[in-house]
């Protein structure tokens, strides 16, 4: 999906959602554009993701952000109504948060984990973490924008480590997850920081939510003194874990195929997948990885 793809359907959007009549698609300013396309729309904030398959999971989404709003937990807030197929694209509406007073930073997220991490499970059950689950539908939309080796390698890794991860001995008791706990997905506004993109919402290992920032250290250049401030203010390292190594390889695996999709329209992101492909295949470890 591409910007002019997220326009159409945003302008078509209009029609199902009375509360966006008043918008000019053309206008709209894009906030991103990943695996949904994201649009300020006055007080709101409009969501689009790509395919129809992920329609259960905006639902799911939604239903989440208000259970976190009942728990009073600081997070995003669904506005009214329930997620809805526009041309083919789950579309879900969002109250727009304040602008950022500042960068969220790593003892923000680990503040809000601990909050989330203390929470009971939900009247609704919650899914597990399918943090492989995506693999398949990201190969998929990139096609021959990726060498057919290449793909068949990061399925062959996803089936190990799917494998490996069912195993998994946990150090800290399941419960609710962010399950893609980053400091990209916290916002701090003049109340605070509050959580964003809820989609990935899980009940399983609470690990899932510390191998990311351990990942952004080895992989993405988080510094030292930033790593261990998110493990000091949270309380555990998740490296002390021999489940560690595991985790952070179903992650790594499923982010160089979560880039893949893009290169079909990117060459950016065809490079850095090229670059995530290689250094796995290599087997090291050290090779920096840029977020896309």
């Amino acid at each position: 999906m591409d910007e002019a793809t997220a326009r159409a359907v945003l302008a078509a959007a209009r029609h199902a959602h009375p509360e966006l009549r008043g918008v000019a698609a053309e206008d709209a300013p894009l906030l991103a554009l990943g695996e949904n396309a994201v649009f300020a729309a006055g007080d709101l904030v409009v969501k689009i993701a790509r395919t129809p398959e992920l329609l259960d999971r905006a639902r799911h989404e939604v239903a989440t952000a208000r259970w976190l709003e009942d728990r009073k937990v600081p997070a995003v807030r669904a506005a009214a109504g329930e997620p809805r197929l526009v041309d083919g694209h789950p579309v879900t509406l969002w109250h727009r948060l304040p602008d950022a007073v500042r960068p969220a930073d790593a003892r923000d997220l680990a503040e809000l984990l601990r909050v989330v991490h203390a929470l009971p499970a939900p009247p609704v059950p919650l899914p597990r973490r399918e943090l492989l689950g995506g693999v398949e539908r990201w190969l998929t939309l990139a096609g021959d924008a990726i060498a057919a080796e290449d793909a068949a390698y990061l399925r062959a890794r996803r089936d190990g480590f799917a494998a490996e991860a069912a195993a998994l001995v946990p150090h800290l008791a399941p419960g609710p997850v962010h399950g893609d706990a980053l400091p990209r997905n916290v916002l701090v506004g003049p109340d605070g920081p509050v959580l964003m993109d809820l989609e990935t919402f899980s009940f399983d290992l609470r690990e899932h939510d510390l191998v990311v920032m351990a990942l952004s250290h080895d992989r993405y250049g988080l510094p030292a003194e930033a790593y261990d401030t998110f493990t000091g203010v949270y309380g555990w390292d998740v490296r002390e874990w021999e489940g560690c190594a595991v985790l952070r390889g179903a992650r790594e695996t499923a982010s160089c195929a979560w880039v893949a999709q893009h290169a079909p329209h990117n060459p950016k992101a065809l490079a850095e997948f090229g670059r995530r492909v290689a250094s796995l295949r290599d087997g090291d470890p050290t090779v920096r990885w840029y977020p896309f």
